[in-house]
C-alpha cells in the first residue's frame, strides 16, 4: 500500500505503511504521527462519536450543546457542540503526551477522509 496525505482547511490525516509511525494527525499549525493502533482506534473512535452526534440530533432542541467522550487504553476524544456542528478533541494515552484539536468547521471534512482512507 501506498502513503497516503489528506488535508484541507483546518486538518491532516495521513497513512504511511513503512514506518514506526503510520499514521498523522493534525491541523492548519499542528501535526503528529501516530502508530498503526493509535491511527485505528482514532478512526473508529470518530466514527462511535459521529454517529452519537447524529443519533442525538432527534433528542436534543436546535441550540442546545452536548459533549460525548470515546476513549481506548490509547486515545482519549471528545466532541463538543451541536449535532450538525461541533467540535474535536484529541490526547494520546500512551507516554508521547500528545494533543490536538479541530474547529466544526474542519469536523466534517475530517470525518470524511477518514472513511475514505480504507487501511484498517
Amino acid at each position: 500500500m501506498q502513503k497516503v496525505l489528506k488535508s484541507g482547511a483546518g486538518w491532516r490525516i495521513g497513512w504511511r505503511p513503512q514506518s514506526e509511525y503510520q499514521g498523522l494527525v493534525g491541523g492548519d499549525d499542528w501535526a503528529f504521527e501516530l502508530t498503526s493502533e493509535e491511527l485505528t482506534d482514532f478512526c473508529r473512535l470518530l466514527g462511535q462519536l459521529a454517529a452519537n452526534m447524529r443519533s442525538m440530533q432527534a433528542e436534543l432542541m436546535d441550540e442546545e450543546n452536548i459533549a460525548c467522550e470515546a476513549e481506548s487504553d490509547l486515545v482519549w476524544m471528545q466532541v463538543e457542540g451541536v449535532p450538525s456542528k461541533y467540535t474535536l478533541r484529541l490526547i494520546l494515552n500512551t507516554g508521547r503526551s500528545c494533543e490536538g484539536n479541530w474547529t466544526a468547521d474542519a469536523v466534517p471534512d475530517l470525518i470524511a477522509a477518514v472513511d475514505s482512507l480504507k487501511f484498517f
